[in-house]
């Protein structure tokens, strides 16, 4: 007898599952995901993966969703607590199909799944994940034959060693490093992968604490650098790094306390990869800064343009071939590591490209950043025929003055001589997220607040 239906719809997103536990997820949901993922992937007979984050409820939903895998006569490998870049390693080195309960930098009352198929190949809307939903919403029966069982291992050192032979940090100068974890994964995975190196590192919030005391763990947020860069400055250190809550993001402050921005992080590596890989390609979303595009052909490579959002990267990482690809809300993508994308090495890139010279990092940063960025400004909508209606109108403004281009590859890019600004909708809310480059901050300025005026005009 299959289950009694039950609906997804809000918590299965464009490219993972994440809603408040236990009103939208619990362990019977997660039972059935466990079984409707085997299914999909095909692993009955086989093994998948299972990682999870510290969050007080992570637990009990690995063990519903490893009972469900079971069933469906799946083998579960159990890598217990692991950053999400950490589970993706697993997916990789072992390939095997793998999922990550974590709800990355959201509050303490949800949680969540990335899965990937073997060799960490994204799953989303289009790559299985509406077939998981459609399964697990009806139900699945038990599998005729023997059910799986579960094996615990651990490959936290496996993946620092993995991570060290990419970038080797065993000959820079001695650095002063600290390092906010947000009480996230990046406090289990930092002192194995960085530990015995020339670094000290100065921890912040390494206590692994799902409930987020001291802040948010959303580096996105400025509110949550506050304590980063204050103790960058306290403690006269070199750099700061902080984490969120999964560890597959990494934000970088200079020695001054100030953030560099992930465009800046883009352009940086990407040099690094290229001095590696001479002529690769290297991607980058569209709301990066144009700087990274000019670098990339300035060291011989070729740079790719993409949408916003993994899924997208991903698909055009394994596409093309590239060696790397960064997007502006500091997800970093190797294709030494799968495709996937992982803070902890983007750190490593920024540390050895500091520890091989001399000069601080705030002079180093400087080499790749050339225009002045707004940031992404949000604007509350009615609807998507709003959306729609008051995208039009920037539309119209703006086309036809000379020297200016638009496209529409993600939302309306709209590209002027030494400026270029981008209006999209948000995927899941009634919001235009607008952002916007120019040379210097008085050109910015303007040009963001005659975007915004016409946005936010009343009609």
């Amino acid at each position: 007898m299959l289950d009694q239906q039950r609906d997804l719809s809000q918590i299965v997103k464009a490219y993972d599952i994440r809603g408040l536990v236990p009103d939208q997820l619990d362990a019977e949901i997660a039972r059935r995901l466990g079984a409707a993922f085997v299914r999909v992937v095909g692993a009955a007979g086989g093994s998948i993966v299972i990682g999870r984050d510290m969050r007080p409820s992570s637990p009990e939903l690995v063990a519903a969703f490893a009972a469900g895998a079971n069933r469906q006569g799946a083998d579960v490998i159990d890598i217990g607590l692991a950053s999400t870049d950490e589970l993706y390693f697993a997916s990789g080195s072992l390939q095997l199909p793998g999922a990550m309960f974590t709800a990355s930098h959201n509050p303490a009352r949800y949680n969540g799944i990335k899965l990937c198929r073997a060799g960490a190949k994204p799953v989303g809307q289009d790559s299985g994940l509406a077939e998981i939903r459609t399964l697990a919403e009806q139900g699945l029966p038990e599998a005729d034959g023997a059910p799986g069982h579960v094996e615990g291992i651990d490959l936290l050192p496996a993946y620092a060693v993995f991570l060290r032979q990419l970038v080797d940090l065993r000959d820079i100068r001695a650095l002063k490093l600290v390092v906010d974890a947000g009480n996230g994964m990046g406090g289990h995975t930092v002192p194995s992968v960085l530990g015995g190196l020339p670094l000290e590192v100065v921890p912040l919030y390494f206590e692994l604490d799902g409930t987020f005391p001291n802040h948010e763990a959303n580096p996105l947020d400025p509110k949550n650098l506050v304590d980063l860069q204050a103790a960058v400055r306290e403690h006269r250190a070199d750099i700061g790094v902080a984490f969120d809550g999964d560890a597959d993001r990494c934000f970088v402050i200079d020695e001054r306390g100030d953030p560099v921005s992930p465009s800046t992080i883009t352009a940086l590596v990407a040099a690094r990869e290229l001095a590696a890989h001479p002529g690769a390609t290297v991607l980058h979303n569209l709301i990066t800064s144009r700087a990274v595009s000019e670098i990339v052909r300035e060291r011989g490579g070729t740079p790719v343009r993409t949408r916003v959002g993994h899924s997208f990267i991903k698909a055009e990482m394994a596409r093309t071939g590239a060696v790397f690809g960064g997007e502006h809300s500091a997800h970093y993508y190797f294709r030494d590591f799968w495709g996937a994308d992982t803070g902890m090495l983007a750190a490593m890139h920024v540390l050895a490209a500091l520890g091989e010279q001399q000069r601080p990092l705030s002079e180093l940063a400087a080499d790749y950043h050339r225009y002045t960025e707004s940031g992404e400004v949000n604007t509350k909508v009615a609807n998507r025929e709003a959306v729609a209606e008051r995208t039009a109108n920037v539309r119209a403004v703006f086309t036809g003055r000379p020297g200016v281009t638009t496209d529409d590859l993600d939302g309306l890019t709209v590209d002027g001589p030494d400026w270029w600004f981008n209006l999209r909708p948000s995927n899941t809310e009634p919001l235009l997220r607008l952002n916007v480059e120019a040379p210097d901050d008085v050109a910015m300025t303007a040009l963001r607040d005659e975007v915004l005026a016409l946005v936010r005009k009343e009609t």
